[in-house]
Parts: structure tokens; sequence; C-alpha cells
């Protein structure tokens, strides 16, 4: 199995931990400085006594109170401002794109340019296996810049500036979303939300010292012997708390350079390997380094987010010590060793556009019951987290052609009700009736309406088509009320419940729509690794690959396919299990006990599902789909399973 996705996803969870020991430290550090501080301020104030007539007061105070109560002052202040942020930041992606002006883009609103954006986000989105990402745009931002943000796929947006979307092409545009999913797929974005809040409370020290400057000289008119004594201490607290405020800055840039740089070039030869065109981020590099604006944000609240952007947003000193990003030509030449170290001069305009390379023999069309190579899916969990241009090219032919009705539902909130709703309608009649009754009690009219529409047309549908739907739906329904949100649900659930013999991979596109959806309109708790290995959690392992087995013919077959699977996971006890232990109900909690397993572990259980798929030697579309359901669950995003898809060699722990 390859590990990169894994590792990635691991080297993020480490630097997260070394983000909390430098926090602490820095921490620490600065409290001491206000200790320190405070204890000379007081026995200046002790020993020199014109100081304490200078307060109208000849009596010398306690010499740790005072130290002591600033420095818990100066704790609490850290503390309690990082914490603001983060419950500030709680909303995810939205809530950051906003806070740098960002206005979401829609399908039916968008012009040109942002209609190619969108178009190229949905394409990476859908290539790369995972939810497609609500696009901003940063409307006064001519600068050449971009960045995701949010704390998982699930909440994740994407952000362009303006500059992005009318200056630079289409294959330098893909370079730049490439680079930025990533950072989606590698587990930076949570990290980077993490460093915006732990880094505000170390700032607010400095902060303050600056408002008691203002205070102090506003104060000073007054001339009084007690009020100059005041004025002094306001401006001796205002000088220390600035001085102590700059070194918190200097920890805070230290820190967010030393997480974000070796993350950054880590991102280039991601999105190089996703689009196998390196010119195409070189040369939107290269724009930004003939650009009049560079990559230079100009919203006030653009510094705080300094190292979640493609290229260099701020101004970040003269040594490049506190860069977030590596330097500019330091990235092209990496990206393009043949490079003349000349920028290309700046028009303002698009350079030509590329057309997308044609299909023909890479994917036809691809019917439910068609087989795909057993070595692709034996060798799926390879391709986790590690989308490539085929998987990008399929993507792209996949969205041409879908028909007309169903793209134009699907990217608006009542359409996008009524695509899932269609695609839960079972085949047979009279069950599609009873399901629509549920619907009309359930919900609006006109959406009822439009799904009895739309149902004819998505039944004849590819069985591929229908992962990519439900993802491609979630931009539109994120941006449903929540009212809207609660008829949905409950009609949702109604739907599924009419049907009282649900279908494995149904259900599996119920699941996946819940989990990525459910997160922005209820308190739904993140899952945390609990779990750093799979010895005790056997069961859960043996219900889903039971579950899988069951899929694939008779008992004696499924048995097998439980033993060809175990292979993949030594020193778990797993059994095959009898059918009435393998309920949907039974699966799902199974499932919300493996997603807190750690990332390695989870991709040797994905890599035991496609043991337990390929045990027959045959997968059609539909189980190939079904895999990359159950991986989404697992938080193991997988690219599209290719017919006639080239797949690196590896070991099979096959009988």
């Amino acid at each position: 199995m390859s590990t990169e996705f894994f590792e990635r996803q691991s080297s993020a969870r480490r630097s997260t931990k070394w983000l909390v020991v430098m926090f602490f430290l820095a921490v620490v550090g600065i409290v001491a400085l206000v200790f320190v501080a405070s204890a000379a301020a007081v026995g200046a104030y002790n020993e020199i006594p014109e100081v304490r007539q200078s307060f109208g007061n000849t009596k010398p105070v306690a010499p740790w109170v005072f130290p002591a109560g600033a420095s818990a002052a100066a704790l609490l202040l850290i503390v309690g401002g990082s914490f603001f942020k983060v419950a500030q930041l709680s909303g995810g992606g939205t809530t950051v794109a906003e806070s740098v002006g960002g206005r979401r883009i829609t399908h039916n609103a968008a012009n040109a340019s942002e209609r190619r954006v969108l178009n190229v986000v949905e394409e990476m989105a859908l290539a790369s296996g995972v939810p497609v990402p609500p696009v901003f745009i940063l409307p006064d931002e001519q600068a050449i810049n971009a960045f995701a943000a949010g704390y998982s796929p699930s909440d994740a947006v994407v952000a362009v500036t303006r500059g992005t979307a009318e200056q630079l092409s289409r294959d330098q545009l893909q370079g730049v979303i490439a680079h930025e999913f990533s950072h989606i797929l590698n587990g930076d974005m949570r990290l980077n939300i993490r460093l915006i809040g732990v880094l505000h409370g170390i700032l607010l020290l400095g902060l303050m010292g600056q408002l008691l400057f203002r205070g102090a000289a506003y104060s000073g008119r007054s001339r009084s012997k007690e009020g100059g004594g005041a004025v002094m201490a306001m401006f001796a607290i205002g000088l220390a708390l600035v001085l102590i405020g700059f070194i918190g800055t200097l920890f805070g840039n230290l820190i967010k350079a030393a997480v974000s740089r070796q993350r950054e070039y880590l991102a280039d030869s991601s999105a190089v390997q996703f689009t196998r065109n390196p010119k195409g981020i070189a040369g939107a590099l290269k724009r930004i380094g003939g650009a009049v604006m560079g990559s230079r944000l100009k919203h006030p609240n653009a510094a705080e987010m300094s190292h979640m952007y493609f290229g260099q947003g701020v101004w970040e000193g003269f040594s490049g010590l506190m860069a977030t990003h590596p330097p500019l030509q330091d990235r092209i030449s990496r990206l393009d060793p043949e490079w003349n170290g000349k920028f290309p001069k700046s028009t303002g305009t698009a350079a030509t556009v590329s057309q997308v390379a044609g299909m023909a023999g890479l994917v036809g069309a691809v019917a439910a019951n068609e087989k795909l190579s057993v070595e692709v899916v034996e060798n799926a969990a390879d391709q986790v987290g590690a989308p490539t241009e085929d998987h990008r090219l399929y993507a792209s032919r996949l969205l041409r052609e879908l028909p007309q009705e169903i793209t134009e539902a699907v990217h608006e909130p009542y359409g996008a009700r009524a695509v899932i709703f269609a695609l839960l309608l079972d085949n047979q009649q009279d069950v599609q009736t009873v399901q629509m009754d549920a619907l009309a009690a359930t919900t609006t009219p006109d959406i009822v309406a439009l799904t009895a529409k739309l149902a004819p047309a998505i039944r004849q549908l590819d069985t591929r088509a229908r992962l990519p739907l439900v993802d491609m739906s979630l931009p539109a329904l994120r941006s449903i009320t929540k009212s809207q949100y609660t008829e949905f649900s409950k009609a949702f659930q109604e739907l599924v419940r009419a049907d009282n013999r649900l279908g494995l991979f149904e259900w599996t596109l119920h699941r996946i729509l819940l989990r990525h959806l459910r997160p922005q309109f209820e308190e739904v708790a993140a899952p945390r690794i609990a779990h750093y290995g799979l010895q005790r959690l056997a069961e859960p392992c043996s219900i889903l690959l039971s579950t899988l087995a069951y899929t694939g013919g008779t008992n004696t077959q499924a048995a097998q396919a439980v033993a060809d699977a175990a292979t993949h996971l030594p020193n778990v006890d797993i059994k095959f299990l009898p059918v009435e232990r393998c309920s949907l109900a039974k699966l799902e909690a199974a499932l919300d006990q493996l997603t807190k397993v750690s990332a390695k572990h989870r991709g040797r259980l994905v890599q035991a599902c496609a043991a337990a798929i390929c045990a027959d030697e045959e997968v059609n579309i539909r189980e190939a789909e079904l895999l990359r359901g159950i991986s989404d669950m697992l938080d193991c995003p997988m690219p599209p399973l290719l017919p006639g898809q080239q797949v690196s060699r590896m070991k099979h722990h096959k009988k």
C-alpha cells in the first residue's frame, strides 16, 4: 500500500502537536517577561521616593503581588484571546473567506471568469474524490492569490482573488487550484486555522500596549502631580507591553514560517502530480512575479492569514526569516529547471486559455455491470489522496456528458434537493409510488414535481455518475436556510424509510450526504483519533468486511472474501459474521468507530475492503463506487477507479 497520503496526514498531526509545544513555550516566555518587567517596575516604585510621590503615595508595595497579578492577567489575555479567536472561526472555511472580504460565487450569478473558476474547482474535486467545496472570490483584490480553508473536506472552501480569476490561463488556474486541493487532502487546513487562533492570543499584548499608549497621549493634557504619575505609568506599561508584544509577534511569525514553508513545497509537487503539467503552476508563479500587485493583498485582515495563501500575501520582512512561503524564484526553479529567471510582463488579462484534452479511449460509456480490472481495485488504497491528470480528465468528461437539465438543477438549492431525492427513488414503480407519497407529505409541491421530472433522466445515468452528483450537490445544499435543511432532512429520511429494502450502495450515498452536510447545520463533533491500532476493533472490522463480502455472492464466496481481506489486517481477530449481524444500522455504528482510528490504519482497512470486493476476481463499476463510498466515510478520499487504468505494481496477499 502506498503510504504517501497517510504520511502527509500524520505529518500534519505532528505539526499540530509541535505547534502546541511552541505555543506553550512562547506563552511561558511572554508571561516570564511580563513578570520580570512588572517586578522591575515595582522595584523602582519602592526604591525611588519621587516615583511614589508622583502617584500621591509614600508607602512601598508588596514586591510580588503586582508582578504575580500582571503575569496572571497576561496569561488570561493570551489564552482567552486564543479561545475567542478559535470560537470566532468555528464556522470553518466560510467564516475565514468572509473575514477577508470573500463573496460566494454561484453558478447563476457568475461571469465568464468566475464560471471558469467554478468549473475548474468542481473538476478537481470530482477527480480527487472529495466533496465539491463552495467557491469564494475576493472581488477587491487584483493580486494573484488563492487559499483553501476549513476544518475538514466537509466544510472546506476555496477562495481566489479577482486577479487570479481574470489574469491566469486555464492551465495556470488548474495549477493554483490543484495546489489548494493538496492542502485539503494533506490535512493542512485545520492546522492553518488553529495557527490563526493560537497566534491571535499572543499578538493581543502588543495591541493592548498600543491602546495604553493612545490612552496616555489623550490623558497627557492633565498636568496635575497625581495625573502626571498616572500618565507616566500608562506610558511605561504601554511601552513594556508593546515591546513584549513585539517579541510575541516575532515568536508568532517564526512559528507560522516554520510550520508552513515546507508544506508549500509539498503542495507544489502534489499539484504537478495532479495536473501532470509543471508549467501550469510554474506559469502562475511567474505571473505573480511579473504582476504589478504580485500576490499582496490589501484587506486589513490579510496578515493573520498570511500562512494560508498560494503566494506571499503580505510583506514579511527583508531577511526572509519570517516568510511563510519559500522564495518565489526557488519555487519556480523546482518546477521549471530551465527557467531563465525572467518574469513575463503583466498584461492584466488572462493568457491564452488551453482547451481540455480529448478523452477518447480513456473512458467510454460505462454500464453498471461493466467489469473493472481487479488489479486496479486491489491497488485502490494506493490512490487515496493522490489524484492524477487521468482522474482530472475523467472528471472533465463526466461533467460534459451529464444531461444539461441535471447539471443546471444540481447547482441551485431547489434543484439539488430534487436531484438527491431522485437518486434514492427505487426502480420498481410500486416502491417508487410509496416513496413519492412520502415525499409529498414532507416537502413542498414544487420540489416533488421537479423530482418527478428529473427521475427518468437520473435513472438513465451510469452508476459512476451517482457519487459525483452527491458531491456536486453539496455547495448548493450548504446555502439553504436552517428551516429548509430541517425540511430536507425530514423528507430525506422519510424517502429512505419508505424503501424497506434500501441497498448498500444507495445507503452509502445517503450516509455520505449526511456526513458532509450535517456539520453545516447541526452541532456535530468532529471525529477525534481514539485508536492507534485495530486490535481492539475486531468486531466493527468484521462487520464492515462481512457486509461488503455479502455483496459478492453466496455465503461460501463471502466467507472466502473475508478470509482474503483478513490477510491485510494481521493481529486483528477478523471473523466472518452471519448476515443478521450485518444490518445497515450495525454497519453505521461500526464505521463511526473506525473513523476514529489513526490514518495509516484506516488505509490498511481500505486495502482490506478492496480485497473483500476482489475475492471473486470480478469487480463491476457499482462495486468500485461502493468501495469509494466506504473510503469516503473513513476519511480516505479516493479518486475514481478508471477502466483500463495503469497501476503501480505491488505485492498482494492474495491466496
